[in-house]
């Protein structure tokens, strides 16, 4: 844990924060007076109504003028069940549209260097169109519509016209393969698909038409496809067919411009709906069984996003918000957010190491972008590739850089500081599809230690619990909510009686949310997230998160990305299996293995070294990005693949099968 910060923010800077200006606020219309980030967090999580109800008030939730918000906020303190302001309506598009000028909304970019922007005013026309087009295909309040897009305009608008309507969204991104994307959506019943037809990546072009028409005629309720012609297409030909309904007549197919037309001239309109009702359904990985399907609601989303956005991260509506995310991973339901405070959302459709590891940071200097999103793992890939952006682009315009996925080392903050620019807040964060947002995230007010998150999120009464179910300050426990968040699961979908929803969250504390994460809350207020609880290496009692194996092991220049899996029996000690992909022209020899198990020694602990070493192709991954150590590890202990992992999930599925066949040798 780092002594010195590695930033510390400007007067100036903290002067002109959100943060600054919510806790004036508090002062000038609570009366409360509280004299720094410590104190807020605690009166946040403590005084739940009295917190959210000026979340509601301080981003006039309910117009201009912020009028005291209905009361009361939490009308049952409870979890799960936790109900959040009773009797209130509103619509999440329209607090995402209260902007309608010519403020750039939407600035999209991709591999082949356009740069495109769509203004708030522009936005406006065109989700009222598609809201209205998809109301003459019977899309009603409740209805889901499905999408099966990447990370373009049109697949905001499409979110935002289905809210508006008071229907259910959903979206898988389109290199989702077909049994993974109808494990999700066929749970739900969707009756239309908005989809591509195919899409670039990596430079090449990638035909989906086969897999559009597998997945339409497995989703028996679609009554109709509306096809958004993939962005850079190199060859006509015909769209995708139609697919037979359940009564077998033809299930209709439009294109996107036709229903705009269809829509075109209708005014904007927004359905009334309920705090909770519901707005999209999110996935858990789906690493293991049935994806589940999150179900949130239109109210908590919002107050849970203007929350994080604005304060947390300190944007306003002068900044360009970019994250490289797809349409399959919860950060882009997240950065869509960036609308509800009139901000810029900068979208990128493509690859990040396309034509090399440079493209982001240009795509950086392009935009203009004063937030950059990303990952701990890109983050490592652009220091493996030697990327110096603080030499080749212009980031002046940046002030944060954020990072998630899994946690970003010490060495990710200093190369961000050293080789990107000094003077920006690096907020690493780490939160959870479930709540589609971050439990410990970043603030404006406080400095940057190396290696760790600059605290827990307002509002989320975050804790590491021993394993006796106690809070511990100092040492590394389990990740647990100990109240509700608005943004928690309204439900599960086909959970009706809600066990599962309690077994995913609740099975081991009673009314306690167990996240599955290991978390160290520092004596500073800091915290650091090591790994999942689930994949955590346990060495004759020595536990350690994965996180911390592979910065050793993916420190050698020769590793490039690696996999560790703990196969020891529970409550004793078995084998620790270390799967390396190395650079081209390395050989895994024994000088090799043996600086491989000297470094984990010496950096770790003696107990940590693996018992074998074996170089592999590629880590088995989910789409989303995320190593597959548990499923590894329950293959081992005799659950069959099949039954461990949906390898409809997977971004590789011949890698975990070349690993459980070397873990079983």
């Amino acid at each position: 844990m780092g002594v010195e910060p590695m930033w510390a923010p400007s007067p100036e800077r903290v002067e002109r924060a959100n943060m600054t200006r919510y806790l004036r606020w508090l002062g000038d219309r609570r009366g409360l007076r509280l004299a720094s980030y410590d104190e807020l967090w605690h009166w946040s999580v403590e005084d739940l109504d009295g917190f959210w109800t000026s979340m509601w008030e301080f981003f006039e939730v309910g117009g201009p003028g912020a009028a005291p918000a209905p009361a009361p906020a939490l009308a049952e303190r409870r979890m799960p069940g936790a109900r959040w302001f009773p009797g209130v309506t509103l619509n999440h598009a329209e607090l995402s549209l209260r902007r309608r000028d010519d403020h750039p909304a939407l600035l999209h970019g991709n591999e082949t260097g356009e740069l495109g922007t769509i203004s708030y005013a522009e936005l406006g026309r065109r989700v009222a169109a598609a809201a209205a087009g998809l109301r003459q295909l019977g899309v009603a309040k409740g209805d889901r519509v499905v999408a099966y897009l990447p990370n373009v305009p049109e697949t905001v608008i499409a979110l935002l016209a289905v809210a508006s309507i008071g229907a259910v969204w959903s979206s898988c991104a389109p290199e989702f393969g077909v049994p993974s994307v109808v494990d999700r959506f066929a749970q739900i019943e969707p009756k239309v698909l908005v989809a591509v037809d195919g899409y670039r990546y990596n430079g090449r072009w990638h035909d989906r038409r086969d897999a559009l028409e597998q997945i339409r005629r497995r989703l028996p309720t679609l009554e109709a496809t509306v096809l958004v012609t993939g962005p850079g297409r190199e060859e006509d030909g015909p769209p995708a067919g139609s697919a037979d309904g359940p009564d077998g007549r033809a299930a209709r197919t439009l294109t996107w411009e036709r229903l705009l037309d269809d829509g075109a001239g209708a005014d904007l309109a927004f359905e009334p709906v309920a705090f909770d009702h519901p707005l999209w359904v999110l996935y858990s990985s789906g690493t293991t069984g049935l994806p589940k399907a999150i179900v949130h609601g239109h109210g908590g989303i919002a107050l849970e996003l203007l929350k994080s956005i604005s304060l947390q991260l300190d944007l306003g509506p002068a900044d360009r918000f970019f994250w490289f995310t797809t349409t399959g991973w919860m950060m882009w339901n997240f950065l869509v957010g960036g609308l509800l405070l009139g901000a810029t959302v900068v979208l990128y459709d493509g690859s990040p190491g396309h034509p090399d590891m440079g493209a982001l940071w240009r795509f950086a200097e392009r935009s203009q972008m004063t937030y950059f999103g990303t990952s701990a793992a890109f983050v490592l890939a652009s220091i493996k590739a030697g990327v110096e952006p603080a030499g080749q682009v212009d980031l002046s315009a940046l002030h944060s850089i954020g990072s998630t996925g899994s946690p970003l080392p010490p060495e990710g903050f200093a190369w961000l500081y050293e080789h990107v620019t000094p003077d920006v807040l690096v907020g690493s964060t780490s939160g959870g599809t479930d709540v589609c947002t971050s439990f410990v995230t970043s603030c404006p007010l406080l400095p940057v230690y190396a290696g760790e998150i600059q605290c827990r999120a307002l509002g989320a009464k975050v804790e590491s619990f021993d394993e006796q179910g106690r809070p511990v300050i100092g040492q590394v426990g389990e990740l647990v909510v100990t109240e509700p968040l608005p943004s928690m699961p309204l439900f599960l979908w086909n959970d009706a009686d809600g066990e599962r929803y309690r077994d995913s969250y609740f099975s081991t504390w009673p009314g306690v949310w167990r996240h599955g994460d290991w978390i160290e809350v520092t004596e500073r207020g800091t915290c650091i997230i090591s790994g999942r609880s689930d994949s955590t290496l346990n060495r004759g009692g020595v536990r350690m998160g994965t996180a911390e194996f592979y910065r050793v092991v993916e420190g050698l220049d020769e590793v490039t990305d690696s996999l560790v899996v703990d196969a020891s029996d529970p409550g004793g000690e078995g084998r620790l299996l270390l799967f390396v992909v190395l650079r081209p022209g390395i050989d895994l020899d024994d000088d090799l293995r043996g600086r491989i198990r000297g470094a984990v020694r010496s950096e770790l602990s003696p107990r940590h070294v693996p018992d074998r070493i074996q170089a592999i192709a590629e880590v088995p991954r989910t789409l989303s990005g995320k190593k597959l150590e548990v499923p590894v590890k329950r293959v081992l202990s005799g659950v069959p693949l099949e039954k461990a992992v949906s390898e409809g999930a997977l971004a590789n599925p011949d890698a975990i099968h070349q690993v459980v066949a070397l873990a079983r040798e």
